[in-house]
């Protein structure tokens, strides 16, 4: 498949293979350790996208970001979904926030600072958010501009930080737009299942006219297949599928299926700190290699 839009994604290099294909069936490259960052700021900003539920969003930016923590880059993570879950899987009570991320759309008087949390990870933080973030999709289609919200709140972060990691919640309106218009890029987690295939589409749609209306800088960073199963037919068909069509947009790193991302969440934490052995957090350590590598500059 053809696509201007995807073509603007920078492939990654392949170095010299490790063993047998891996599970996107092409050759998988060795990412190494990317060089230490002598300053921070200039950060980098991630949509993390993708308008069907329960395909890893939330799971692949708290891990994600952990995983870049751990290389040694200053990482902010925006909870920009009014269920909370990127919040309440780093611990947060949603019911006892004094101030979110609303607050700091709605408000001019709020401030960055007024509303970042840290977490338990060194080197990344946090703008929590709850269900009084839905309101704010009803009163911005008032404002001037309202599709640059975000990306205004979020200036002086991007001084501060060197990646900053939004996650959407699962739909398109105007929360997801503003999310894409304050990006660089987008990654795209996407289950190893038929039925999200289909959908991508509209949200391929979505990304071409935030690119062409409002944010021409905007690229996809990559393609990232979730909860696979290559035990399945049905899991190995899926990802086969997902590259012819998307071709080096794909992730090499794949995210498999297991138990310790729930209990993970369930704990408050990342995988990489709490179970920091395990395959899901040596994938989201490899994944975190890959992203910098495609990265210019990082």
């Amino acid at each position: 498949m053809t696509d201007p839009l995807f073509d603007t994604a920078p492939a990654v290099t392949p170095t010299v293979p490790v063993g047998d294909l891996g599970p996107t069936g092409r050759p998988m490259p060795s990412f190494p350790e990317p060089p230490p960052v002598t300053h921070h700021g200039g950060a980098r900003v991630v949509a993390m996208c993708n308008q069907k539920g329960g395909v890893g969003k939330t799971t692949t930016a708290i891990n994600l970001g952990a995983a870049l923590a751990e290389l040694g880059r200053t990482v902010l993570l925006v909870d920009f979904d009014p269920q909370g879950s990127l919040s309440v899987g780093l611990g947060l009570n949603p019911h006892e926030m004094d101030l979110s991320v609303y607050n700091l759309l709605m408000e001019p008087d709020v401030t960055i600072d007024d509303v970042v949390v840290e977490t338990g990870v060194p080197g990344m933080d946090l703008l929590p958010s709850n269900i009084d973030l839905s309101a704010a999709e009803v009163q911005l289609v008032h404002e001037v501009a309202r599709e640059q919200t975000l990306s205004r709140v979020l200036a002086p972060a991007v001084e501060r930080y060197d990646v900053i990691i939004i996650d959407c919640q699962p739909s398109l309106g105007l929360l997801t737009v503003n999310a894409l218009t304050a990006a660089d890029g987008v990654i795209v987690p996407l289950e190893c299942e038929y039925f999200a295939l289909r959908g991508v589409a509209l949200l391929k749609t979505t990304i071409d006219k935030v690119a062409q209306r409002l944010n021409p800088r905007l690229v996809i960073d990559g393609v990232l297949g979730t909860m696979y199963d290559g035990r399945t037919l049905h899991g190995r068909e899926v990802m086969e599928r997902l590259v012819q069509a998307w071709g080096d947009t794909v992730f090499h790193t794949v995210i498999r299926r297991t138990v310790k991302f729930s209990d993970s969440t369930v704990a408050g934490e990342p995988i990489t700190s709490y179970a920091s052995k395990s395959t899901g957090a040596d994938s989201y350590r490899q994944l975190a290699r890959e992203v910098l590598a495609r990265w210019p500059g990082a």
